[in-house]
C-alpha cells in the first residue's frame, strides 16, 4: 500500500511537470503559420505570409533560418513547400514582398565533394544544398531543426540577440565539412567579400551590400550596408579554404542577373584555394573539411554586426561563451516566455492559443536591433554612432504597421515605440535628408509604399503619453517630410495611386494638425488641419465615390468599366471602394460625402456581403492587405456597433488558421499578426493619433494586459462562445459601461472591463 501511495505521488508530480511545461507561452508558437510565399496557394502573385521559421528572439539582430530558395519574390528566403535547403543565414527578413533582402552569412554543413554553387529547388543535386526529411523539420520559439537526407546530417539553429549557433550531427565519414556562402543574400548577391582566419578556431569578415547587387526592391530600394561577422567552429581548423568565382568588372549582378545559367557558370568555375589566411573577392566562400565519428556534433558560434568586425566580436563575447546549445536555447525561450507574457489569455482552444501567441511571436521581430552591445551603430551619414538613452532600430515598414503594429506597442512595448522615433529622427539628421522615411531598411531610405507613417506614429505616442525623444527635432522632421510629400497647397497628390496617396496624406496632415495643437501651435494646426481635408477634392458627386484626376487636376480620369472595383484604378494595392475608406480622421465628413448614416452603413454591408468566406485577395473587404485593416471597426462609429463585433469574429475565425497558410496575405512585418492579437483581444483603432480604441468581442474568455508600468488590465467575456459574438452589458472598473470604444489611459492606469455576451445583438448597447 505504502508503495502504491509512492507510484500515485511520483505520477502526480510528473503529470503535473508536465502540464506546468505545456504551460510555457513559447510553447504555443508555431513559426510554420504563414512560411509559404506559394502564389499558386495564394492564388495571387502577392503570396501568403511570408514569414520565416527559423530561430528568431524578441526584436534581436539575428534570426537564424533555413533559406530554401533564391529567385523571385521570396522575401523571407524559405517557403514551406520546397524540397531542399541551401543553408542557414544569420539575418532574414519577415513577411514582406519586393524581392527582399538579407540572407547573409549562409552556413551548410555538407560532406564529400565541395561544391560551391548552391543549386536550385528543382535540382539540389547539381550543388551544396540538400533535400531534408519534412517529418524531421521542426520550428519553435528561438529553435529550428531539420534532418538532410543528403547528407545524412541533422541541423539545430539557436539565436541571441546578437549571435547564432549552430549545431550539426555528422555521420561517420573521413572529409564532412561546414561551408559558408558569403556572396549569398536573398534578393541578388553582396558585391564584395572579405575572411581572414584569426587563429585555429576563429574567422572573421565582412559581406559588402549594395543595390548592385540587388536585394531590397531588386536595387531600387536602395539597400546599401554591410554585415560583419566573428565566427568560431568547434572543429580546430586544419584543412580549410576559400573559392572566389571571377566575376568580370561591370557584369550585372541583381536578383535576376545571379540565378541565370550563365552566372551560376562563373561561379561553377570559382578558384579553390587551400590554407590562405585572408582573402578578398567578389563572389567568395570559405569552407573548412575535416573527419567526423558517427553522430558527432559539430558547432559554429557566430555574432554579427552592422559596425565593424570588432563590434561581431564583443557582440558574440557578450552573449556566447561555450558551446552549450541547450542552453543558449532555453535562454531564448525564457526570453520568448517573458515577452510573450505581456498578454496572457484564458478560455478559448489550444489551437486559437496557438493562433494568438503565433501572432504575438510575429509583432516581436521587428523594428530589430541595428546596434551592437556597447551602442555602436551605423549613421545615415556613414559614419558610426553611439546611442544613448535609446536602442537603435530598424525595419519599420511603416504604410503597414501604422495601423495596428505600432497601436500594439504602445500598450504592450512602449519602450519600442519611443526606440524607433528616436531610429527614425537620428537617421533624417544624420543623412542630411531632414524628412521621416516611410520605408526604412538598414538606415535605407527605399521610398517603398506611400504616405507619411513616421508622422502618424510620432503623434500616437506623443497622444499617448510616450515622450522619451527630442519632440521639437521630432515635430521640425515631421512637418518637413508632409510639406516635402503631403497634399500641400495643391490639394491632392499627383501620380498613378492619387487616391490613395491623397487620403493616405490627409490622414498624416490631420496627424501633424494635432501633434500642433499639442504642442500650442496654433497657426500650424489650423493650416495643417484645412489640409487634412483635402481628400474632399478627389470625391466625384456623379460616381459617387473617389476618383483619380487626369493630369490637368480639373476633370476625372475615365471610370473603368469594374468602376470603383478595378484594382489600381488610383489606387495602391488596392482599388478605390477599398481605400475610399480611409479618412480615418474625419468619419462624420466621409459619412457627409456619402450621404448620411444609413447610406454609409448599407455601402460597408455591401461589401462585407460580397467578400469570400476565406477572406483571400479580392475586391471588397480585402483582409489580405493593410489599406481595408480599419473598416470593420467603422460600425462601431455608426452606431451599429453589434456589426464590428460579428464581423471581427469572423475575420479572427477565417483569415488567421493554424497551418503553413494561416496568413492570407503578407505579414509584412508584424501588421497581418498585430491586427489578430488587437481584434483577438477586443479592441482595435481606427484612428492612430487619437487615445480612442474600439471595442469588440474578444475570441477569449480572459485577455490580460501585464503592463510594464507594472500595472494590469484585464478584459473578460463572460459567456463567451462561438455562438455568443454579440456584447449585451459591459462594465469598467466596476461600473456600467456603455460605450463601444476605450481610452488607452484607461488600459494603462490597470483596471478590468466586463463584457457579458450573448447570441443576439443587443442593439441599444454601444452607440455611444
Amino acid at each position: 500500500m505504502k508503495n502504491l501511495i509512492i507510484s500515485i505521488c511520483i505520477l502526480s508530480v510528473f503529470v503535473n511537470f508536465q502540464k506546468a511545461e505545456a504551460q510555457r507561452l513559447s510553447d504555443y508558437v508555431d513559426p510554420f503559420i504563414g512560411a509559404s510565399t506559394s502564389i499558386n496557394e495564394a492564388g495571387v502573385h502577392h503570396g501568403l505570409g511570408k514569414t520565416f521559421p527559423g530561430a528568431a528572439s524578441p526584436f534581436g539582430m539575428v534570426q537564424l533560418s533555413p533559406n530554401t530558395v533564391t529567385g523571385g519574390d521570396n522575401g523571407p528566403g524559405y517557403s514551406y513547400e520546397h524540397t531542399s535547403i541551401e543553408g542557414f543565414a544569420f539575418t532574414q527578413m519577415s513577411g514582406i514582398g519586393w524581392y527582399g533582402d538579407l540572407g547573409n552569412f549562409l552556413v551548410m554543413p555538407t560532406t564529400g565533394e565541395l561544391k560551391v554553387i548552391a543549386g536550385s529547388s528543382d535540382n539540389s543535386d547539381e550543388g551544396y544544398r540538400s533535400r531534408y526529411d519534412k517529418s524531421t523539420e521542426t520550428a519553435k520559439a528561438g529553435y529550428y531543426a531539420a534532418e538532410l537526407t543528403d547528407y545524412d546530417i541533422k541541423a539545430e539553429a539557436t539565436c541571441t540577440q546578437h549571435a547564432g549557433i549552430l549545431r550539426f550531427t555528422y555521420p561517420k565519414n573521413k572529409q564532412s565539412r561546414i561551408q559558408i556562402d558569403l556572396a549569398r543574400r536573398v534578393g541578388g548577391t553582396s558585391d564584395l567579400q572579405k575572411v581572414k582566419v584569426i587563429d585555429d578556431h576563429t574567422i572573421t569578415g565582412y559581406m559588402v551590400c549594395t543595390p548592385k547587387g540587388g536585394g531590397w526592391g531588386n536595387g531600387d530600394g536602395n539597400a546599401d550596408y554591410t554585415v560583419y561577422f566573428y565566427a568560431q567552429f568547434s572543429k580546430p581548423l586544419k584543412n580549410f579554404g576559400v573559392w572566389s568565382a571571377g566575376i568580370p568588372e561591370g557584369y550585372p549582378r541583381k536578383l535576376w542577373d545571379v540565378v541565370t545559367d550563365e552566372y551560376k557558370m562563373l561561379v561553377k568555375r570559382a578558384k579553390i584555394i587551400r590554407n590562405i589566411q585572408e582573402f578578398k573577392g567578389k563572389h567568395l566562400g570559405f569552407f573548412t573539411d575535416f573527419e567526423t565519428e558517427a553522430n558527432e556534433q559539430v558547432f559554429l558560434r557566430a555574432g554579427i554586426s552592422f559596425v565593424s568586425e570588432d563590434g561581431a566580436k564583443k557582440n558574440l563575447e557578450a552573449e556566447i561563451t561555450d558551446w552549450d546549445f541547450d542552453k543558449i536555447y532555453e535562454q531564448n525561450r525564457a526570453l520568448w516566455d517573458k515577452n510573450l507574457g505581456k498578454i496572457t489569455v484564458s478560455g478559448g482552444t489550444e489551437t486559437q492559443k496557438k493562433i494568438f501567441y503565433t501572432a504575438l511571436y510575429h509583432t516581436m521581430i521587428d523594428p530589430r536591433l541595428f546596434a551592437d552591445v556597447d551602442g555602436k551603430y551605423p549613421g545615415g551619414d556613414g559614419k558610426i554612432h553611439e546611442t544613448g538613452s535609446f536602442n537603435k532600430r530598424t525595419i519599420f515598414s511603416g504604410w503597414d504597421v501604422f495601423r495596428s503594429q505600432m497601436p500594439l506597442q504602445t500598450i504592450i512595448n512602449p519602450k519600442i515605440i519611443s526606440d524607433m522615433i528616436n531610429s527614425l529622427v537620428t537617421l533624417a539628421e544624420e543623412s542630411g535628408k531632414e524628412y521621416l522615411e516611410r520605408w526604412e531598411f538598414l538606415n535605407a531610405y527605399s521610398g517603398c509604399m506611400v504616405g507619411n507613417p513616421a508622422v502618424s506614429l510620432i503623434t500616437d505616442a506623443y497622444a499617448k503619453g510616450i515622450k522619451d525623444f527630442d519632440i521639437n527635432k521630432a515635430y521640425k522632421y515631421a512637418v518637413l517630410t508632409t510639406e516635402k510629400f503631403g497634399n500641400g497647397n495643391l490639394g491632392y497628390t499627383p501620380g498613378g495611386g492619387m487616391i490613395s496617396t491623397t487620403l493616405e496624406h490627409a490622414y498624416n496632415e490631420w496627424c501633424i494638425s494635432e501633434l500642433a495643437r499639442m504642442l500650442g501651435k496654433e497657426n500650424d494646426r489650423k493650416e495643417y488641419l484645412k489640409r487634412s481635408k483635402s481628400y474632399e477634392n478627389l470625391w466625384d458627386k456623379h460616381s459617387h465615390w473617389f476618383r483619380p484626376l487626369e493630369a490637368d487636376g480639373k476633370t476625372f480620369m475615365p471610370l473603368p468599366s469594374k468602376g470603383r472595383l478595378k484594382q489600381d484604378y488610383g489606387s495602391v494595392e488596392a482599388n478605390p471602394f477599398q481605400q475610399g475608406w480611409f479618412v480615418p480622421h474625419n468619419i462624420p465628413g466621409l459619412v457627409e460625402l456619402i450621404g448620411g448614416r444609413k447610406a454609409t452603413v448599407d455601402d460597408l454591408d455591401y461589401m462585407f456581403k460580397n467578400t469570400p468566406s476565406d477572406f483571400r485577395w479580392n475586391d471588397f473587404y480585402n483582409h489580405a492587405n493593410e489599406p481595408v485593416h480599419h473598416i470593420p471597426f467603422l460600425y462601431n462609429r455608426l452606431e451599429e456597433p453589434w456589426k464590428t463585433q460579428y464581423q471581427v469574429r469572423l475575420i479572427c475565425e477565417n483569415a488567421y488558421t493554424d497551418g503553413v497558410r494561416g496568413l492570407v496575405g503578407n505579414e509584412d512585418v508584424g501588421q497581418m499578426s498585430a491586427w489578430y492579437v488587437l481584434a483577438a483581444s477586443g479592441i482595435h483603432p481606427v484612428c492612430p493619433g487619437e487615445t480612442r480604441f474600439e471595442l469588440t468581442t474578444p475570441v477569449f474568455s480572459e485577455i490580460r494586459f501585464n503592463l510594464d508600468n507594472g500595472k494590469t488590465f484585464v478584459i473578460s467575456a463572460k459567456n463567451n462562445s462561438k455562438e455568443n459574438v454579440y456584447i449585451q452589458s459591459a462594465k469598467l472598473n466596476e461600473k456600467s459601461y456603455d460605450k463601444c470604444h476605450l481610452d488607452y489611459q484607461d488600459i494603462m492606469k490597470g483596471g478590468k472591463l466586463e463584457l457579458v455576451l450573448g447570441g443576439k445583438p443587443n442593439k441599444k448597447w454601444g452607440k455611444k
